[in-house]
């Protein structure tokens, strides 16, 4: 990323009316890395209309925002988008509108950096993406989940799908291999999670009474000695939901490394498998503009569909 060497002198648009501070720096920003961006309006380097805000003011139409020199420290700087990478997101875009882009999301790829990670994908996209002026996720999916990412070109549209979304007008089909054969009359599990500190700095989440509500439709695919693949679609969208709630209902997800168990990790060696068995396999939200309803669809990648054949060979 090429550092700023002048101040920066930007008026806000229609597009960027009601967008954060920090937000928006991110965006202008490519590639600073969040606590950056905080530290530099935590100091007063950043001015709207000549006075110190706060990370979560929200931008007016036709303010001035003042934007320092950008220097960074090596080892805080994130890191520029390799080719290898730059050539595997833009051919992962599964379909593009005038403000909204799915994307494929690799497994291994965190969705934004931070905790270690220099580049994730929002960052890397916006370095591929040099023709955007604004681009934000509209939803997450864990580091080693692949699949339906859904991501904003505008900020009106950012509001429009986070509303949707809130609205449980958006859909999401999972694809998940989980160990055992899980029920085909066990269609909804429903238990209470809550996050919680596991030591290193690494959280989990946990079933938990005190927890927030969550539901999980499942329903069987395909049966395989040993395991079962099943769709998953989330009620609600707690942080690693499917995988915790599989491992309550006693079928853990093959290739977790953080709920698995043992058996599971020996079966998903056996069938040839190195990730996490996760896969947004489907997305439906409804077009910003119109209304009208788009559902897009990610094929397994090539590892997964191995090992669902060897597990068909295994029957």
């Amino acid at each position: 990323m090429a550092e700023g060497r002048e101040v920066q002198w930007v008026e806000v648009t229609e597009g960027q009316v009601g967008q954060r501070v920090d937000n928006f720096l991110m965006t202008r920003m490519k590639g600073a890395p969040r606590a950056l961006i905080y530290r530099i309006v935590r100091k007063g380097e950043v001015r709207v209309n000549k006075k110190r805000v706060k990370a979560d003011t929200r931008l007016a139409l036709g303010d001035v925002v003042r934007i320092p020199p950008l220097r960074l420290a090596p080892r805080e700087a994130v890191r520029e988008v390799s080719d290898s990478l730059r050539n595997l997101l833009a051919g992962s875009v599964l379909l593009e509108g005038r403000d909204w882009l799915v994307i494929n999301k690799p497994s291994g790829l965190a969705v934004h950096g931070g905790s270690g990670v220099k580049i994730g994908l929002i960052e890397a996209l916006r370095q591929v993406r040099e023709d955007l002026d604004f681009l934000e996720l509209v939803h997450r999916l864990d580091r080693d989940t692949s699949g339906c990412l859904l991501l904003a070109k505008s900020r009106p549209a950012l509001l429009t799908l986070n509303n949707a979304l809130k609205r449980h007008e958006m859909t999401k089909q999972y694809l998940a291999l989980v160990a055992g054969r899980w029920p085909a009359r066990r269609d909804f599990v429903s238990a209470r999670l809550d996050r919680f500190d596991a030591g290193n700095g690494e959280r989990r989440v946990r079933v938990d009474p005190a927890g927030k509500v969550a539901r999980t439709r499942f329903a069987v695919r395909e049966a395989f000695a040993g395991a079962t693949l099943v769709e998953a679609e989330p009620i609600t969208g707690r942080t690693h939901q499917i995988r915790v709630h599989a491992a309550h209902a006693g079928y853990p997800l093959l290739g977790d490394d953080k709920y698995g168990t043992r058996e599971g990790g020996r079966l998903a060696a056996r069938l040839g498998l190195s990730r996490l068995f996760l896969h947004a396999a489907a997305l439906t939200f409804p077009e910003p503009t119109s209304g009208r309803p788009v559902k897009i669809r990610a094929p397994l990648g090539e590892e997964l569909d191995a090992v669902l054949a060897r597990a068909r060979q295994d029957r």
